[in-house]
């Protein structure tokens, strides 16, 4: 078997395309967009090479064939934030092989030990949490956009290498027109009949107020995550924005404000895998053009939640029960736009965002973990803590 860098246009299609022959007899799969996967990796689009490095391998076994990729990252501004300095790897794709894996984990490990780091996260994202974030490990189930669908022997590889279980994060499915629990509407009419509270969707010709309102909730709400970095810039909001405007649906995002100030979001978006899967990755003319068809013809009909996040002055008061009521009265009575609902990321670390799901009437159907590999294994290892 050789390693080698990915450093050449070749090495980078060979990259993108080794998935297709992994997943070739998976159904369920949906190829990734390839122009998503590259950002990634381009200094130009991804704004956390300011304050970060990065490194990607493939992995060929000795007739010259790719049998294996993945990625290695450090992001300066959270790495030392850890009990131990810790980095991440991501974008792993393998055959079925004890041997490859682990001369890809080696690979990041290496690589990461020789930069001072003590641990690595994975599979994470060189980016925010909100896409190619965790390893499938139960629900194999097409993946909502912007998250990996893995094979179930992956499992397996990484824990046989000695990654422990850091966080799960479960994905909630519901239907749309699902009534809420009674609690939901007690719970927020506190919130929605206090006129300090005002509650609204986007607007996209006001798009930069809602990009800083974000990034103000954003900066609060993740301060109390350990490991998160609290400080967002204005642009990595403005990036994180710009992402989403070509699918948003207006009427999906929505923000809470206490005295005019914003205090909450909840950002759900079409789940535009749904469209995507009769792109094979490719936003080209022919791609663009399938786009646009399956768009227009309203082939998609599931949205999903991204992300939910309450400052900390406004947790533990039903600023997300409101919020989710708001989104309701629209949704449910109005907007009969989508069937499905399923919320992604809900980390098992957050047990009131996971009670909130439950009272909206969801059911967990996918399960991440995100995995953390401690290079000195004599040292003690710490789950996530919970969230208060």
């Amino acid at each position: 078997m050789q390693l080698i860098e990915v450093t050449t246009a070749r090495h980078r299609r060979a990259f993108l395309e080794l998935p297709v022959s992994l997943y070739k007899n998976e159904p369920n799969w949906i190829r990734p967009l390839d122009q998503d996967i590259e950002k990634v990796f381009d200094p130009a689009k991804n704004p956390f090479f300011k304050h970060g490095e990065c490194i990607r391998w493939l992995l060929y076994d000795d007739a010259g064939r790719p049998i294996g990729r993945v990625a290695a990252f450090i992001d300066h501004k959270t790495a030392h934030k850890q009990t131990q300095p810790t980095g991440g790897m991501g974008f792993f794709e393998c055959i079925d092989n004890q041997e490859a894996a682990f001369r890809l984990f080696d690979a990041c490990k290496h690589w990461l030990a020789a930069r001072g780091m003590e641990a690595m996260d994975g599979p994470i994202n060189f980016g925010e949490r909100d896409q190619w974030w965790g390893l499938l490990v139960d629900g194999f189930l097409p993946p909502n956009y912007g998250m990996f669908y893995h094979l179930p022997y992956y499992k397996n590889l990484f824990e046989a290498y000695g990654f422990r279980e850091y966080f799960k994060q479960y994905t909630y499915y519901r239907t749309v027109m699902t009534p809420l629990h009674p609690v939901v509407f007690a719970r927020a009419e506190r919130i929605r009949s206090n006129p300090d509270y005002t509650f609204d969707h986007i607007r996209l010709r006001r798009i930069a107020k809602y990009t800083e309102d974000f990034r103000t909730i954003y900066n609060k709400a993740w301060d109390k995550i350990k490991g998160g970095d609290p400080n967002m810039t204005a642009e990595e909001a403005t990036a994180v924005m710009k992402r989403i405007r070509p699918i948003l649906d207006e009427k999906l995002i929505w923000f809470a404000y206490y005295q005019g100030e914003p205090v909450a979001f909840f950002v759900m978006l079409p789940e535009m895998n749904q469209i995507f899967r009769y792109v094979n990755g490719k936003l080209d003319a022919i791609g663009i053009a399938k786009f646009l068809y399956h768009k227009w013809r309203g082939t998609c009909r599931k949205m999903f939640g991204v992300v939910f996040g309450v400052v900390p002055e406004h947790q533990g008061k039903a600023v997300e029960a409101a919020i989710v009521m708001a989104a309701r009265d629209l949704i449910q009575d109005h907007y009969h736009r989508y069937d499905d609902l399923e919320m992604n990321w809900i980390g098992d670390f957050n047990p009131t965002m996971m009670k909130v799901n439950e009272l909206m009437g969801g059911k967990i159907i996918k399960t991440h973990v995100t995995y953390r590999k401690l290079f000195d294994e004599t040292k003690p290892f710490e789950r996530h803590p919970i969230l208060k």
